[in-house]
């Protein structure tokens, strides 16, 4: 056979294939551009399915194919190989997408992303995996823990994959985020189970990348940005009535110890003006609570627009913190963001994760004491009580700096929730390294904390210059130290509340009992307490139904280092004048 018989066939076969796709929609009014709020994702996957089983079959579409002769139709298409039109159109194939998402609050609102960009694309959402076609994880690759969860998870689709594999709809899978940046050859040729790989930076680029996987190719884009934000792009979002809101990606720190500037990328912003226009539609949707997101968040710089204007404005620093990089100019910043985002709706209580400690300059606090619907709690992240080793790990800070941050902190917001992060067995910390974190988790006394064990991470400075030389099972220990001494302060912390009474936003069922409802206080600590109808406050006489969304008081009556429990009194709101403690 002649290259130019064959060039023939291939452009004929593409061609049937985009006509088939088109009958196919006539047949089924499934359109991937519907997005009635009415209709659910479970709905339009029940009706797809549904109209597809009574569409045309194959022979049915050759019957009423065009009634040219071969030869017309080959003497029409000699003149050119390939043409334009002859590309299989990205929106030809509905399907049914799976996500499962792993990993941090910045993975849930990448997810988010995904979605919108891939249902304005032709694409159809369930939240049952049996029904999908495409599978689409959402990775994490800031520990190897977090890695090996998706290889274990890669091995049981691989399966599902297998048993797919005749069928009229074969399973896709797709890794998306930190991982795919970061292990884009191993993901694709490891057991050869991955079709699509896209990093954070590229989800724009997935209704071409999924076009090409069911083409039958394997495919990434692994691209960081020095500019992508998404700004232009709204979230769909699905989590009820607290929602993320991305306002920063990447990160400028290069601690030594981290993989995220090297699978997020450098550090920009937003504009003022997209993220607002997101928090007024989360506000219009009944949204309650907002968690403004970044690596890091208090860093924000939005040099856009109105922004620019500020040129003459530096970076502006805890006192006694500095930085790997040279002082950034111009901007609105993270005060600015957070005054504007405060005033959109008084009644939704703002938090924000992840801040550094060096951008907690005296007016973010002075904001956060004044507003009443910006949360008095405040992620501050030591990762080690040692001046050495957070030396090491290039943290820009002593832990003297550290607890006098602390201490102007709680000067400002009296009562201020102080949660953080701590890494034990980090290369050459020693003994009195260890009990020097442990001292500080004593001195600060957190109400959250999260920490781990160090994992080295390739591509970090840590890999190249230094050693991961503690075994295995002196990080066990010293971290089970960490986990106790932490269950011990919080309990003390927590315990101190006894006897006040709490606004908590109400997120649903207690997952220990049916009877019992549960929330978050201000200070992002889990309050427990009985199902029962309340009265409006302040002044209803009829009992109302407490329901997801909702602020109530609660008076506390006793706690333990994960949550306080107590008896709800009275329905609130956040902008009729109550104090948060009473």
């Amino acid at each position: 056979m002649s290259a130019r018989r064959l060039r023939f066939l291939v452009f004929s076969v593409q061609k049937c294939l985009s006509r088939l796709a088109d009958k196919c929609r006539g047949y089924c009014s499934v359109s991937v551009s519907s997005t009635s709020t009415n209709e659910t994702d479970e709905t339009r996957v029940s009706t797809f399915k549904t109209k597809l089983s009574s569409g045309p079959t194959f022979h049915d579409f050759i019957k009423s194919s065009s009634g040219k002769s071969s030869t017309e139709t080959q003497q029409e298409h000699e003149e050119s190989y390939l043409p334009e039109e002859s590309g299989l159109d990205f929106n030809s194939h509905v399907s049914v997408l799976y996500f499962e998402t792993y990993g941090c609050q910045m993975n849930v609102n990448d997810t988010e992303i995904a979605w919108s960009i891939l249902q304005k694309g032709g694409y159809v959402r369930t939240h049952e995996l049996s029904e999908a076609d495409v599978v689409l994880l959402v990775t994490c690759s800031i520990r190897e823990k977090a890695e090996q969860t998706i290889w274990n998870r890669l091995k049981h689709l691989a399966v599902l994959k297998k048993k797919r594999l005749k069928s009229s709809t074969p399973l896709k899978i797709g890794v998306l985020g930190c991982m795919a940046e970061r292990l884009k050859t191993e993901l694709l040729e490891k057991e050869r189970v991955v079709d699509v790989v896209a990093g954070p930076d590229a989800y724009r680029d997935l209704p071409r990348l999924l076009a090409l996987a069911h083409g039958g190719q394997r495919t990434s884009n692994v691209l960081l940005s020095l500019e992508e934000a998404y700004a232009d792009v709204m979230p769909i979002h699905h989590s009820g009535h607290s929602a993320f809101v991305s306002i920063t990606r990447g990160c400028d720190n290069m601690c030594s110890y981290c993989i995220v500037p090297f699978t997020w990328g450098r550090e920009r912003s937003r504009p003022v003006s997209s993220i607002l226009e997101e928090v007024r539609m989360l506000s219009d949707q009944g949204v309650k609570e907002v968690t403004l997101l970044g690596q890091n968040v208090n860093s924000y710089r939005d040099v856009s627009g109105d922004g620019a204007s500020n040129s003459g404005l530096g970076s502006r620093l805890s006192r006694g913190f500095s930085t790997v990089y040279r002082d950034k100019q111009g901007g609105l910043r993270f005060a600015d963001l957070l005054h504007h985002v405060s005033l959109v709706n008084p009644d939704i209580r703002i938090r924000f994760t992840s801040p550094h400690p060096k951008d907690f300059p005296d007016e973010v606090l002075q904001l956060l004491q004044e507003r009443r619907n910006i949360c008095k709690q405040i992620h501050l992240p030591a990762q080690s009580g040692s001046s050495r080793v957070l030396q090491t790990m290039r943290r820009g800070y002593t832990r003297e700096a550290y607890l006098e941050l602390v201490e102007n902190i709680r000067k400002i917001i009296p009562g201020v929730s102080l949660s953080s992060d701590f890494i034990t067995g980090f290369c050459g910390e020693t003994e009195e390294d260890h009990q020097q974190s442990v001292s500080l988790i004593r001195e600060v006394g957190y109400n959250v904390a999260f920490l781990f064990a160090y994992s080295m991470r390739k591509k970090t400075q840590a890999y190249h210059r230094l050693g991961d030389d503690i075994p295995a099972e002196v990080k066990k220990r010293r971290l089970e130290e960490l986990i106790c001494t932490f269950r011990e302060e919080a309990t003390k912390v927590n315990t101190r509340l006894i006897g006040s009474t709490q606004l908590v936003l109400v997120e649903g069922e207690s997952k220990k009992s049916s009877q019992d409802l549960c929330g978050r206080n201000d200070g992002n600590v889990k309050v427990i307490f009985p199902r029962k109808d309340l009265l409006s406050y302040p002044t209803d006489t009829n009992p109302v139904t407490v329901k997801a969304g909702d602020y109530v008081l609660v008076k506390i009556t006793s706690a333990n280092s994960q949550s306080l429990q107590g008896h709800a009194f009275s329905h609130a709101s956040l902008s009729d004048g109550h104090p948060r403690r009473l």
